[in-house]
């Protein structure tokens, strides 16, 4: 997808904050939850990973890596991590994620012991873990498991692997039977690959229709076809991680005719913003949510007690 514009409409009107947070975009977050009348937010999907691991990642922004399509992507939030956390709390958010996740064999199981200590050292973190197709990946599934992983992280195009493949099919069952979720980015934004798209996850869906599946990004740009997954299992959500935002309207815009399904789906929409690999301040995907005029009870569920409810927060 090279046709991308090497900056959405609209990004150019949000500036980073280099620095982290300013004192007025933590007020504006503070007045967003007022407004809602909220005790916080609940985030399901952030990143937090090994240092050397994020800075990577952020490398690979920096240069325009192939599955960024193109697109100019400033990171908004720089910053050392209990300085990243430390943001959060500012903005009030109660919980949050550290979504990390492998390109290639042989990473899963460091990544976890890695989030497993995050999590001790981070009470507000849900603790996260991931896998990949590979052998052994049931075993350190069930690991993290037992060890109180609460929720983890398939990245489908990172990873460049069929969710429907065999190695992952009793794993798949394994976190259907515990009832965890698995926050997966399976749709084809920013760029498609071989295995992206609603059809290979839907068969992965076909065979443990019990899944807590949470499609990343409302499955962008494939809107329509995820919601049609979440309307058919009634197991399956959505995060709002970049959705409805300036930036992605630019390129992946969400069809209006979709806003009502959406609406009828609001106890299973949670909020997800990516930070801090986001370049635009944090509380715009808190406004673009607003602005999108679903009410007040839909905000505050998606903001705060879809996820509130499914963690037991």
């Amino acid at each position: 997808m090279n046709d991308h514009p090497s900056a959405p409409a609209g990004a150019a009107r949000h500036t980073p904050v280099s620095d982290g947070a300013s004192a007025e975009e933590s007020a504006e977050v503070r007045r967003f939850r007022e407004r809602l009348g909220l005790p916080g937010l609940v985030d399901v999907h952030t990143h937090f990973m090994p240092e050397r691991v994020l800075h990577k990642v952020w490398n690979y922004f920096d240069t325009n890596g192939p599955l960024i399509g193109g697109l100019r992507w400033p990171i908004t939030y720089r910053r050392a991590e209990a300085e990243r956390a430390a943001i959060l709390r500012e903005f009030g958010v109660r919980a949050f994620t550290s979504m990390l996740y492998p390109h290639k064999p042989g990473m899963a199981a460091w990544l976890n012991a890695w989030a497993a200590d995050f999590a001790r050292r981070t009470p507000d973190c849900l603790h996260t873990a991931t896998l990949f197709p590979e052998p052994g990946v049931e075993t350190y599934v069930r690991e993290a498991v037992e060890a109180g992983a609460r929720v983890f992280k398939a990245h489908v195009q990172v990873g460049a692997y069929d969710p429907a493949d065999e190695l992952l099919d009793k794993t798949w069952g394994l976190l259907a039977d515990t009832g965890t979720p698995v926050v997966v980015h399976c749709g084809s934004g920013p760029v498609p690959g071989r295995h992206t798209g609603p059809g290979p996850i839907a068969r992965v869906l076909a065979r443990h229709p019990r899944l807590r599946l949470i499609v990343a990004h409302l499955g962008m740009p494939e809107y329509e076809e995820f919601l049609g997954l979440a309307e058919r299992y009634e197991q399956v959500r959505l995060d709002t991680t970049m959705a409805f935002t300036d930036f992605t309207e630019g390129f992946m815009p969400f069809p209006r005719r979709a806003l009502p399904r959406i609406a009828a789906l609001g106890d299973r929409v949670l909020l997800g913003t990516d930070f801090p690999n986001i370049p635009y301040p944090y509380v715009h995907q808190l406004h673009a949510l607003e602005r999108l005029d679903l009410g007040p009870d839909w905000l505050r569920a998606v903001c705060h007690d879809n996820a509130a409810r499914l963690f037991g927060i």
